[in-house]
C-alpha cells in the first residue's frame, strides 16, 4: 500500500534531520575536543596548584584569593587599561580622519590605501623587530634622526617613562590600516542622496559630517571599537620581543603576565586562574558595549 503524504514527509524530513547531523557532526566533535574540553580542563586545573612536572595537588579557590595580594597581577593589569585607554580612541580617531579624506575623489588616493594597510599584512613579529631596531637609544633611525635635528635623544624602551608609550605607538600604527579600511567601507555604503539634501538644506561640510556622517557611520564604528578592545586587552607580541614586560614591569600586560607565569615561573594552576580572570573581564567589557550599543549605534529605519 503506497505510503501517504504525511508519511512521506515524516521520512523525508527525518532522513534531512539525519544528513544535517552526519554533517554536523565533525564540527561538534571538534568543538568539545578543542574547546570545551579545554577550557574544562584550564578551570579544574586553576583550583590546583600545577608545576607542568608533578601531579597536580588541590587547592581549591586560593589562586583566585591569592590574586588580591599579587601586585604584579594588579600593575599588569593596570597597564593593559591604559593600553587599552590610549590606543583605542587615539587609533579610531586617526582612522576616522584618514578615512575620510580617502573617501574623497583624490589623485592617487588608491596608492595611499594600500600603503596604509601594509601593516595589517605584516606579521606582528617582525613589526615588532623592526620598531625594536628603530627605538634602540644607541643606534636607532629615531634618535638617529633627533640627533640629526639637534635635538634631545629618547630612551624610548629603556625609560620607565616612555616604555609603554612607545609600545603603544606600534599598536596604533600596525591596526591603522585595518580601521581605516572597516571605516572607508563604511563611508562608502552611506547613501549619496544624504549629502545631497544636506547640502539642498544649506548645511555645510562639518553639518553633513556631524548630521549625516556620524550617525550613518556608528554601526560600523561600533563594530571598529569592538575588535580594537579585544585586540588591545590581547596585547602580547609587542611585549614579548620589545621589552620583554620592563623595565621594572612597565610594559607588562595581562597575557603577557599569563604566559610568563604558566611557562616561565611554572606555575600553571595560577596562569590558568588569570586566564579566567581575564575571561570575566572581557566579558564584563562585551556586555556594557552591548548594553551601550543601543544609545549610540543608530540603524536605517
Amino acid at each position: 500500500m503506497p505510503m501517504s503524504v504525511t508519511a512521506l514527509a515524516r521520512t523525508q524530513s527525518r532522513r534531512e534531520a539525519l544528513w544535517a547531523f552526519a554533517f554536523l557532526t565533525p564540527f561538534f566533535i571538534g568543538l568539545v575536543f578543542f574547546v570545551i574540553g579545554p577550557v574544562v580542563a584550564a578551570f579544574v586545573l586553576s583550583l590546583t596548584n600545577w608545576d607542568l612536572m608533578g601531579a597536580p595537588q588541590w587547592a581549591g579557590a586560593q589562586n583566585y584569593l591569592g590574586l588580591v595580594r599579587d601586585r604584579t597581577f594588579w600593575q599588569a593589569l593596570a597597564n593593559t587599561v591604559y593600553y587599552t585607554g590610549v590606543t583605542v580612541p587615539v587609533g579610531l580617531g586617526l582612522a576616522l580622519v584618514l578615512a575620510v579624506l580617502m573617501n574623497r575623489k583624490l589623485p592617487g588616493v588608491h596608492v595611499f590605501r594600500v600603503i596604509y594597510f601594509a601593516p595589517v599584512t605584516v606579521s606582528i613579529v617582525a613589526v615588532s623587530l623592526l620598531w625594536a631596531w628603530l627605538f634602540t637609544p644607541s643606534f636607532g633611525f629615531l634618535n638617529y634622526a633627533l640627533a640629526a635635528m639637534h635635538l634631545p635623544t629618547v630612551r624610548w624602551l629603556v625609560d620607565p617613562r616612555t616604555a609603554l608609550p612607545s609600545v603603544m605607538l606600534v599598536g596604533v600604527w600596525r591596526s591603522l590600516g585595518f580601521n581605516v579600511i572597516v571605516l572607508l567601507a563604511g563611508l562608502q555604503a552611506i547613501p549619496r542622496d544624504l549629502y545631497e539634501a544636506a547640502e539642498t538644506d544649506g548645511a555645510n561640510e562639518w553639518h553633513q559630517f556631524r548630521r549625516v556622517t556620524l550617525p550613518m557611520l556608528s554601526p560600523t564604528m561600533f563594530f571598529a571599537v569592538v575588535m580594537a578592545l579585544i585586540s588591545s586587552f590581547q596585547v602580547f607580541e609587542q611585549t614579548y620581543i620589545m621589552t620583554q614586560g620592563g623595565p621594572g614591569n612597565n610594559t607588562l600586560t595581562f597575557i603577557y603576565y599569563i604566559f610568563l607565569t604558566g611557562f616561565t615561573y611554572l606555575r600553571m594552576g595560577y596562569a590558568c586562574a588569570l586566564s579566567f580572570v581575564f575571561l570575566a573581564l572581557i566579558l564584563a567589557v562585551t556586555i556594557v558595549q552591548v548594553r551601550l550599543q543601543s544609545r549610540w549605534v543608530h540603524y536605517d529605519e
